[in-house]
């Protein structure tokens, strides 16, 4: 079974292109467009809320056990 040609692919473009329609396409492109971006703002986000230094008003200790013995 060897790999598709060129001009399979196109053939297959084309039957796509009839079948959606490219306005459905570009559609589908822009929203996917808009996926990508949302991620990466919510990955970059995520990243600067980490990288802040702590609130001034928090103070951040570290609790000891108190032993009975």
């Amino acid at each position: 079974m060897g790999s598709f040609s060129i001009w399979h692919w196109l053939i297959v473009l084309v039957i796509v292109m009839l079948v959606f329609g490219t306005k459905k396409i570009g559609n589908i492109g822009s929203d996917l467009g808009k996926a990508v971006k949302g991620f990466k703002d919510g990955v970059k986000g995520e990243d600067e809320k980490t990288a802040q230094p702590a609130d001034k008003t928090t103070i951040d200790v570290d609790a000891k056990e108190k032993n009975g013995h």
